[in-house]
């Protein structure tokens, strides 16, 4: 990885953190590319908060290697940090301190910060400026974060779990800003539980399981692997089912209303609509669901118990 790829904000390879007798990131290699989202998925304990502390410097990894822009994200830290947001899950600023003190602070820090007034107009937090931290509710308090983690014009952003606690309101417009860092080239990588924010904001899914990665891909490409998982076909009525049984879930939900569940690929839906036609049925419609991301995340994740986060 000497020179690191020019075109990935973030290399990972075969990195591990232990915790005593705990392995909490198990030999993991991603790599997030520039001016994209990348989203990190996995159950709590999965070991996203680690790698994610291994990439923002805060740790070495007990074995592996790490790029963050290029750089090592410990080694070269002052150079480094300059050019991060970093949005934590919570804490790290002073609670007596009102938000917009906070705000202007961390811009202080900043070679050519963003605006603080426009930043705080756009997350909702006028209202609260003279507020101390303490005092703010949870989804407040989570958008002075994310404000804190792009007012000095980062070219990459963590951010954990961006919109716990955000009412609907606040978590679109957190949304809108995520695509507009994408859209002036910034890269993100963020985790959450939210599994439609992730179907919706990233271009890149690493799905992470007891401290190893589950699978990865884009959203579409991991919907498409796992199939159709309900085929809905309108036909005579009254079929006799038997044959179709034998090899699929198959009911007839009304008269001539016949619904196939299940993982269903190419072949099995070639199969179920090769049946209808061996029977003679006249098939009218044919719709299909396919697996949204949260269903390839619980099957890929449901029954693991968790590592050290």
């Amino acid at each position: 990885m000497v020179g690191g790829d020019v075109a990935a904000a973030v290399e990972v390879r075969d990195v591990v953190v232990r915790y005593g007798d705990r392995t909490a990131v198990d030999g993991v290699s991603l790599g997030a590319r520039r001016g994209r989202v990348l989203a990190l998925l996995g159950h709590n304990g999965a070991g996203k908060t680690s790698l994610l502390q291994v990439c923002e410097g805060f740790r070495r990894p007990d074995t592996g290697e790490v790029r963050v822009l290029g750089l090592d994200p410990v080694g070269d830290h002052d150079e480094l940090m300059p050019r991060l947001g970093i949005m934590l899950q919570s804490g790290g600023v002073y609670p007596w301190a009102a938000a917009g003190e906070i705000l202007r602070l961390f811009a202080s820090f900043a070679a050519n910060p963003l605006d603080t007034g426009m930043l705080m107009d756009r997350l909702g937090l006028r209202t609260v400026e003279r507020t101390r931290f303490r005092r703010l509710s949870g989804g407040e308090q989570q958008r002075l974060s994310l404000a804190v983690a792009l007012v000095g014009r980062p070219e990459l952003v963590f951010l954990d779990e961006p919109t716990a606690g955000m009412d609907t309101e606040a978590r679109h417009t957190t949304w809108q800003l995520i695509e507009e860092l994408r859209a002036d080239g910034v890269s993100v990588l963020l985790t959450t539980h939210l599994l439609d924010e992730a179907e919706r904001l990233a271009d890149d899914v690493v799905i992470m399981r007891n401290g190893q990665v589950a699978a990865t891909g884009t959203p579409a490409e991991l919907t498409a692997a796992a199939g159709i998982d309900l085929l809905e076909v309108r036909a005579d009525p009254g079929l006799d089912l038997t044959g179709l049984r034998a090899h699929h879930q198959v009911t007839e939900t009304s008269p001539g209303e016949y619904a196939i569940a299940g993982a269903l690929d190419t072949r099995a839906l070639a199969d179920v609509l090769g049946w209808f036609a061996g029977v003679d049925a006249q098939v009218t419609a044919v719709s299909s669901r396919r697996r949204t991301l949260e269903d390839v995340y619980l099957s890929l994740t449901s029954n693991f118990a968790g590592a050290a986060k």
